[in-house]
């Protein structure tokens, strides 16, 4: 529906609202990354966004490397004195080869040129170091909410999600992984959110802007009171369930 051209920064029109509303990874999830890694000495954390993950990985490594393609998304993001941010492609970085103890990606793989991007992998992940892709499912809050936020996602955003969505709804299993992959743990993200948050996180869906730049209108309008009223009537909890793939240099690409 979208030309690829157009899907490559879906996000920089949201910056504020996505470092206001998207949900950051938990602790446990980015120790349990971390542990993995021989050397703690430079990180590079990959189309960094709002820099949530960059932080974390701050207080593990020397050195963290982050990049965006959004200038806006960085402009947002939190600084850190051992973090560093610049405007880079994830296919193409200037970065030395054998640079990184560990390189991550999160919730942005999916718009990647996959040969590309994992030759670029390879290029600059040390012999010994660790690659790890994670991110989000489709949250989870009560049955009837559940219902409509369903409906807003598949039966009014159905046709304006961009087609890399189906990797993240297929849990990241379908990614091309060329790497000695680790068996992980699952984790899930938990929260407790007002009304006002919830109806933040869902603008910031990529294809609520893309109906909303077709059709003038906001889709969200469509399900707003049904969803206020459910929403106040639960205990207002969300779950994330979280995505993880990690692994290590082959032999050979």
């Amino acid at each position: 529906m979208f030309k690829e051209e157009e899907m490559k920064d879906n996000f920089s029109k949201m910056a504020v609202e996505y470092a206001a509303y998207r949900p950051e990874y938990p602790k446990e999830i980015i120790d349990y990354i971390v542990s993995f890694a021989t050397h703690k000495k430079q990180a590079l954390d990959i189309a960094t966004g709002n820099g949530q993950l960059a932080k974390k990985l701050a207080k593990h490594f020397e050195q963290v490397a982050a990049i965006d393609i959004s200038e806006k998304q960085l402009k947002n993001a939190a600084k850190v004195p051992n973090l560093a941010y610049s405007i880079q492609p994830a296919e193409q970085t200037t970065f030395q080869d054998k640079q990184f103890d560990l390189i991550t990606v999160a919730q942005a793989v999916h718009w990647f040129d996959f040969s590309r991007f994992n030759r670029e992998i390879y290029r600059v992940l040390k012999n010994d170091g660790i690659f790890a892709v994670l991110g989000y499912a489709l949250l989870k809050t009560n049955p009837h909410t559940d219902a409509i936020i369903k409906r807003l996602y598949k039966d009014i955003l159905g046709g304006y999600w961009d087609k890399e969505r189906a990797y993240i709804d297929n849990n990241y299993s379908t990614i091309p992984f060329p790497y000695d992959e680790i068996k992980t743990k699952s984790f899930e993200n938990h929260v407790t959110w007002e009304f006002e948050e919830l109806i933040g996180y869902l603008e910031t869906w990529s294809a609520v802007q893309h109906y909303k730049d077709k059709n003038n209108t906001n889709p969200i309008a469509l399900i707003r009171e049904d969803l206020k009223t459910s929403w106040e009537k639960s205990d207002k909890k969300v779950t994330f369930p979280l995505l993880l793939r990690i692994g290590k240099l082959q032999k050979t690409l």
